[in-house]
């Protein structure tokens, strides 16, 4: 018999009746049964490898908030976002799977939107009973059916996208609705600086749901271009540059609302029933004065400094605090890790790309996590890691290898003293390349430009 692959219409279906079924039979739980673990998944935009001080940074840097995590949790040292852009990380995250899968190759690609059909971590934990809020930059689409309401999430406070907001205008501008500030589905006007708001959401949602398993993701558009922060944080810094000055102020009140979020856990007794993640969704970007500290480059490029980040998972009484992974670990490891945290099997219909962390971050992995991890536009750039290698062609077009574990900084081209080892990841890149779908923004300006048919 022929079969179809689950649609998400038939996804949400399937949740509809399973928790019906659920609300007339009886839970079988008791007050003494384990309560499942809160997500909580942190996201900075734009930060730079060496703009957080619990990694190399410069000694005008200093993150508290951010170093709460690492003293609670695991900081990752071969950390990466799966785009070096902000809205295909974004697919990515949300799905647990590469993101060019289903066509999502740029940040263009989020004025069509994370396609209708995709699964998202939300979607996972509504089901399971949890609370789900998101608080902060959406970026995955524009139009009302991509909406964060109809993508598995109960509460919005933020703004759909494209990247940039003002941090200070928080009025509607008519010309400029995808920039709206949204309470749900209501667009409103507000008022305060972008950041504090943010947090003052989060802390909010946490508030109501206290008592019960919640996902709160909580996606910053800081430290994201434009340079504004309030004076009174900018006169903190005095580096000589008053660009980075004000993008260390920028820093400085988000890493003040990490930590008022995390306050807010423990305020509540939830420290060790929250598993946190907290990432950038790219490499700093050079246009924010972001410091990727030995890395090579910035946002917008494949090389480190474009797609290694910042990367911190905290869960007290399951991880060991104040430890380092060496493993690398991609941003596409939340989804799985989040389901396995919960007791949840993924999806069987489709390929997940993400695997569970927590072996590795536990130091009980016999193996690597990721056979290969891979990173491409579709377009010149492209990159794929295997162990210490990695391949890529840079926006020239020129195929480079580099042995990340002698040359962090990838400052010596070795592909012609190892020829067959390009030879090995260029066949590893390709066959994943030809499993990856056609770019969805392309394929809409080509419906577009159609006759329709008669």
């Amino acid at each position: 018999m022929k079969t179809h692959p689950m649609t998400r219409r038939d996804f949400l279906t399937a949740i509809a009746a399973s928790t019906a079924a659920m609300a007339l039979a009886p839970t079988g739980l008791s007050e003494d049964t384990p309560r499942k673990p809160n997500i909580l998944l942190i996201v900075s935009d734009d930060q730079g490898y060496g703009d957080s001080s619990c990694y190399f940074h410069g000694k005008e840097v200093t993150t508290p908030g951010i170093d709460r995590l690492a003293a609670s949790g695991v900081r990752c040292t071969n950390g990466y976002a799966s785009g070096w852009v902000c809205a295909p990380t974004r697919a990515g995250l949300l799905t647990g799977r590469y993101q060019q899968r289903f066509g999502f190759y740029t940040a263009g690609d989020s004025s069509t939107g994370l396609p209708l059909n995709e699964i998202t971590l939300a979607d996972m934990l509504k089901r399971e009973g949890y609370a789900t809020g998101i608080f902060g930059k959406w970026h995955v689409g524009l139009e009302a059916p991509y909406h964060p309401l109809k993508r598995g999430f109960d509460e919005f406070y933020g703004f759909l996208g494209h990247g940039a907001h003002d941090y200070f205008d928080l009025k509607t501008d008519p010309d400029q609705l995808h920039n709206a500030i949204y309470r749900n589905d209501k667009i409103i006007d507000d008022t305060g600086y972008l950041t504090d708001n943010l947090a003052r959401e989060a802390i909010a949602f946490i508030e109501r749901h206290k008592d019960e398993p919640f996902f709160c993701y909580l996606p910053f558009n800081a430290v994201h271009w434009p340079m504004q922060a309030p004076e009174e944080d900018i006169k903190d810094f005095n580096t000589g540059k008053e660009e980075r000055d004000i993008y260390l102020a920028m820093l400085k009140r988000m890493d003040v609302a990490v930590g008022d979020v995390l306050d807010s856990v423990e305020k509540h007794g939830l420290k060790e029933k929250t598993l946190v993640v907290f990432f950038s969704d790219n490499g700093g970007a050079k246009k924010n004065s972001a410091d990727n500290g030995k890395l090579r480059d910035y946002k917008q490029s494949v090389y480190e400094g474009g797609i290694r980040v910042p990367f911190i998972v905290s869960w007290p009484g399951q991880l060991q605090g104040g430890t380092t992974c060496k493993e690398p670990v991609i941003s596409l490891d939340v989804f799985p890790t989040a389901c396995a945290a919960v007791g949840i099997d993924l999806p069987g219909n489709r390929v997940y790309d993400g695997k569970d962390m927590l072996p590795v971050l536990k130091g009980e992995a016999e193996g690597p996590l990721h056979d290969a991890l891979f990173w491409t536009e579709d377009g010149t750039q492209w990159g794929v890691r295997v162990g210490q290698w990695k391949l890529l062609t840079n926006r020239a077009g020129k195929r480079e290898l580099y042995d990340l574990g002698a040359d962090l900084g990838e400052k010596n081209d070795l592909s012609q003293d190892y020829p067959d080892v390009a030879a090995r990841l260029q066949k590893t890149y390709d066959e994943w390349k030809s499993q990856m779908g056609p770019s969805i923004n392309q394929a809409r300006k080509k419906r577009k430009r159609e006759p329709h048919a008669n």
